[in-house]
């Protein structure tokens, strides 16, 4: 679980260098002092109940980041070989976990049922940039009645009206829940960074 300590850190007073770049822009680039890690009081659905949390935002901030950020999710995992693949999947954080929806027979299942070990990212798409990213344990789940996949369809497209949306609906299709336990959150807000940039 996310702890609910450490409030109020991204409104800390920066402090520019020789370089230009203020002490938060340090820790954005994996230099974070501030890492920490709080088992919490009650664990929603048996999820794992320790994240280790670090950067510039309070689990609060966090959380109203993933709930207003309506671009896809950004998925690496290990392939049998040894390689590293990405993908990007819609995503809904719920219980204190990022749930993401897929066909079952896509790439991604497989590799995830071999190893269930993976790394994320979420982040804008245009300055100012900000995000999380983190790492993790996955589960694969079915979703025989598409639940998870409607909640996305009105995330992501404002309702299921839709050809995209009904082909993903479709009967012949199954469909699946990734649900990813995050182990490490760090946050990052380039926001002072690029306040001329944007």
């Amino acid at each position: 679980m996310i702890p609910d300590s450490e409030r109020g850190r991204s409104e800390q007073k920066q402090t520019a260098g020789a370089t230009g770049r203020s002490r938060r822009d340090r820790t954005d680039e994996g230099k974070a002092d501030r890492a920490y890690s709080v088992i919490g009081d009650d664990y929603p659905l048996g999820v794992c109940s320790m994240t280790e949390l670090s950067g510039v935002w309070s689990k609060d901030e966090i959380v109203a980041f993933f709930d207003r950020t309506t671009v896809p999710l950004r998925l690496a995992c290990n392939t049998p070989s040894g390689r590293l693949w990405v993908v990007s999947l819609w995503y809904v954080f719920e219980d204190d976990t990022l749930r993401c929806a897929t066909g079952a027979n896509a790439d991604i299942v497989g590799l995830l049922r071999n190893d269930s070990t993976v790394a994320f990212e979420i982040s804008t798409n245009d300055p100012p940039y900000s995000g999380v990213r983190g790492n993790g344990t996955t589960s694969v789940e079915p979703d025989p009645e598409k639940d998870l996949l409607r909640e996305l369809l009105r995330r992501y497209l404002g309702g299921t009206d839709s050809r995209l949306a009904r082909r993903l609906l479709s009967d012949d299709r199954t469909e699946v829940t990734i649900r990813i336990e995050p182990d490490r959150l760090h946050s990052w807000d380039f926001t002072q960074r690029m306040a001329d940039a944007s």
